[in-house]
């Protein structure tokens, strides 16, 4: 089996831990995982954004070449890395992404943005809980139990970045990045997504060359609705590259 390098690239208003948590022992058993949280998430200091920025910095000090894993957000930020940095990058693993926020995803983010400026926390883990979790798997849930412990988790670690990359996610659109890929690509969205809808998926899956496109179930936070699923298909996709 080869050993892939694999960079992470997570969601905004999110960090590394929140966005791949239940697959990083699954994934680091059998690659080296590289993943870095984005300025004003976790302990790295805010600074401006721009998606150039943040894809630069990601990269940087990241030794040969590698595999991006994209999650929400961070799909625009991996295909981006692999047009700024074509000679790095040897695959693409875009989960629960969009390629520009079109009406729906903007009004989300918008609102998302306005509860934080709010300060209320629980109306924002109630929102948060409501737009990461498909219908079916808060059906079977114990949804004040969800949001008591997202409410608990926005007080403890709050994410002070979070604004600014709401605002820079506002910004992207990488279409026109899309048919200059030429790297294999998994393309993997979410059927239950109420936040980042599945046709975003497909919009990439059909603008990158040779892109693969497999749904998964659950909805938008995927680690913790079906991370088994999600960590099977990549260990698949890097067994091909």
């Amino acid at each position: 089996m080869t050993r892939h390098t694999v960079l992470l690239a997570h969601g905004v208003g999110s960090t590394v831990e929140d966005s791949f948590g239940p697959i990083l022992d699954t994934l680091s058993r059998e690659h080296t995982v590289i993943a870095q949280d984005y300025p004003g998430s976790g302990t790295t200091p805010p600074e401006p954004l721009t998606l150039d920025g943040l894809a630069d910095r990601l990269v940087a000090g990241v030794e040969g070449p590698f595999t991006v894993l994209g999650f929400s957000t961070g799909t625009a930020v991996a295909v981006r890395i692999a047009t700024r940095h074509p000679d790095r990058v040897n695959g693409l693993i875009l989960t629960a992404g969009f390629g520009y926020p079109e009406p729906h995803l903007r009004l989300a983010i918008n609102l998302w943005r306005r509860l934080i400026e709010s300060g209320d926390q629980a109306a924002l883990a109630e929102y948060l809980t409501l737009m990461c979790h498909s219908t079916g798997y808060l059906a079977t849930a114990d949804v004040p139990e969800l949001v008591a412990g997202l409410t608990k988790w926005l007080a403890e670690d709050p994410i002070p970045g979070a604004i600014a990359q709401l605002e820079m996610a506002l910004d992207v659109d990488v279409r026109p990045d899309l048919p200059g890929i030429r790297v294999p690509t998994l393309v993997l969205p979410a059927r239950g997504d109420v936040l980042c809808t599945p046709g975003h998926s497909r919009v990439l899956a059909a603008g990158i060359p040779g892109a693969r496109l497999v749904e998964l179930d659950g909805g938008h936070a995927v680690a913790e609705e079906n991370g088994a699923a999600w960590a099977a298909e990549v260990l698949g996709f890097l067994s091909a590259v």
